[in-house]
């Protein structure tokens, strides 16, 4: 007897799964038609950011003959720049934004990116910050800043941008001394009829007087003047003509007449000025040197003669003492002698 059973629930079985099957296949293609067609996103448009220049042209006019607009191409830099080998340390100041691994920079000299960072693409209306304060200034300037540590505007937080335009760097003050009265106007008193003053000479030519050093360093770096001391050199800067000694200072051959009554030539840009014929009172580098040589012999035979006076008279003195002493001595023995 055959045995249909089995062969009969295989076909259900096998009919079962294929309508399954069917079903599930239906499925997919429904899904796949209701499915959004994938498309490439549309990017939105960026405006360029434009050039500082553009929008900032006063700004930009003043900073274009500053000394960060030429801190490259500055001829004194380059000579020395070259001479060296053109080191690459000097770029991150005298440059915008170098890397030091590739040797690759913004611009050439200290542009706006420099002190604001990069402009932002919703700039404006959104502020453009500004990281440039006294230590960030300090980062290049680093002699004005050591100076400027020493002062009592430290102290009192006066830093950089109190007294200097940053775009320009030059005085908030077309006349410096109105600059330092701004804030020390109650500091003058008396001295407002000193005759430093009749003569023209402020607060700047002293307080901030630079004296160039005999030897230039060897990094370029001189001082800056941003101690605002007043120490014997500024005085001997001028002076030299009183003095009738030593050496005079560039600018200042004639003393204190050349620089007070202003008689030095100018000259045109670039060139040295050419000092004030000397006056007729004044010594020639061999007369200072006689002179000198003549105080010196001088204050010599002074204390010389000082030091015999008082060694007479502490020898006499010295002498009359011991005298007496021996008299007095001689008197006491012949006393006992008689009393005896």
């Amino acid at each position: 007897m055959t045995n249909t059973t089995f062969p009969f629930r295989v076909r259900w079985f096998a009919l079962l799964i294929g309508i399954v099957g069917l079903i599930g296949f239906s499925y997919q293609i429904d899904s796949a038609r209701a499915a959004p067609v994938f498309q490439e996103p549309t990017p939105t448009p960026v405006e360029p950011v434009k050039p500082c220049a553009e929008c900032h042209l006063d700004v930009a006019d003043s900073w274009s003959r500053s000394p960060h607009a030429h801190a490259f191409d500055d001829p004194v830099f380059q000579e020395w720049w070259q001479g060296r080998g053109q080191p690459g340390d000097c770029l991150l100041c005298h440059t915008t934004s170098y890397q030091e691994t590739t040797g690759a920079y913004l611009a050439e000299g200290v542009s706006c990116e420099g002190c604001h960072g990069p402009a932002k693409a919703d700039h404006p209306p959104s502020i453009i910050p500004v990281k440039a304060d006294t230590e960030y200034c300090g980062g290049c300037h680093t002699t004005t800043l050591s100076e400027w540590r020493l002062t009592g505007h430290a102290l009192t937080d006066v830093g950089c941008m109190d007294c200097h335009d940053p775009h320009s760097q030059k005085s908030l003050f077309e006349v410096s001394d109105d600059m330092c009265l701004n804030c020390h106007e109650e500091d003058m008193g008396a001295y407002l009829e000193d005759l430093h003053i009749q003569k023209g000479i402020g607060c700047v030519g002293c307080h901030a007087l630079v004296i160039p050093p005999e030897t230039t360093p060897e990094d370029g770096i001189v001082p800056t003047g941003h101690t605002f001391t007043i120490s014997p050199a500024t005085c001997v800067a001028c002076h030299t003509d009183t003095l009738h000694a030593g050496f005079a200072l560039p600018g200042y051959e004639n003393g204190a007449q050349e620089v007070a009554e202003g008689e030095a030539t100018p000259a045109p840009e670039g060139e040295q000025p050419t000092p004030a014929p000397a006056p007729e009172s004044a010594l020639s580098p061999e007369q200072q040197v006689q002179a000198l040589e003549t105080a010196l012999a001088s204050q010599g035979m002074t204390v010389l003669f000082q030091g015999g006076v008082i060694g007479l008279a502490l020898g006499a003195s010295t002498a009359w003492f011991i005298a007496r002493n021996i008299r007095q001595r001689q008197s006491e023995e012949q006393r006992d002698e008689e009393a005896e």
